[in-house]
């Protein structure tokens, strides 16, 4: 396995409850939890808000230490890894954030962005590599002269998703990474991502509340509830018979219309 979680917790201070000698209450956001993703792999990770799965997925990274159980890398130990000793891994895993006004320094112009990423792992950062990987996820190179704000939502999101496969990655986060997109836009940038995932042949987590693209873009899917997992296997199995009266409300209660004529009748990436 490429990715692994065993019995892993998270805990985190609780903002909202007053410090008593320094010190806060702790939340406990993850519980528990166990999730396997193997090379190559397509996993959907989805529930209600607040569920955890961005914690889920952004510790899967190392980007919370959980605090309790082991987190593991192609096989290597990262619970508790040095931070230094952290970033050779760095490279080999990536997230394409939520939301890329928030995620992409407004200050600096998409090739400045780019070029950081690639500098900061020693890897070539001259035009053409930068004007290439623009190409990659359809954006043309006049764009490495522009500043975020200047981009369509869309846009700054395939600067996101650039910014991601530029390393090469084994292994990608995608947190809600169509949320607030018009309809059209989100086949667009979903239908980039399904062909960067077969080309590059990276595992990918990807994490949404709307079940109608995981139902057709993940393999596998796995069901969150209170920081735990209630229900996870091979999507179609779980979508034709669920085994949580959770889940079947989950699919229940949310619409499941197709974003293309088309689009949804292709089968799950593996």
């Amino acid at each position: 396995m490429l990715v692994e979680a065993r019995n892993i917790s998270l805990d985190v201070p609780d903002m909202n409850h007053r410090a008593v000698f320094g010190a806060r209450r702790r939340l406990r956001i993850l519980r528990n939890v166990s999730l396997s993703i193997a090379k190559g792999e397509t996993v959907g990770i989805a529930g209600e808000s607040g569920s955890g799965k961005t914690s889920l997925g952004r510790t899967l990274l190392r980007l919370h230490e959980p605090g309790e159980g082991r987190l593991l890398f192609d096989g290597a130990d990262i619970t508790h890894e040095d931070p230094a000793r952290l970033k050779p891994l760095r490279r080999r895993m990536q997230m394409i954030f939520q939301d890329p006004q928030s995620s992409l320094n407004p200050r600096q112009t998409v090739g400045r962005i780019l070029s950081t990423a690639l500098r900061l792992h020693g890897l070539p950062a001259d035009s053409r590599t930068l004007s290439a990987i623009l190409d990659r996820v359809g954006l043309p190179a006049s764009a490495l002269t522009r500043y975020p704000h200047q981009l369509s939502g869309g846009q700054r999101q395939r600067v996101g998703i650039a910014r991601a496969i530029s390393l090469k990655p084994d292994f990608v986060v995608a947190d809600e990474i169509v949320s607030g997109l018009d309809v059209s836009t989100q086949a667009q940038v979903l239908d980039l991502l399904r062909s960067l995932r077969a080309d590059m042949g990276m595992a990918l987590a990807f994490i949404s509340h709307d079940l109608s693209v995981v139902r057709h873009l993940c393999a596998r899917v796995v069901i969150m509830r209170e920081g735990g997992i209630i229900e996870t296997g091979d999507t179609a199995r779980v979508f034709a018979a669920p085994q949580t009266a959770f889940t079947r409300t989950l699919i229940d209660s949310i619409p499941l219309p197709e974003i293309r004529p088309g689009w949804l009748d292709q089968p799950a990436s593996r």
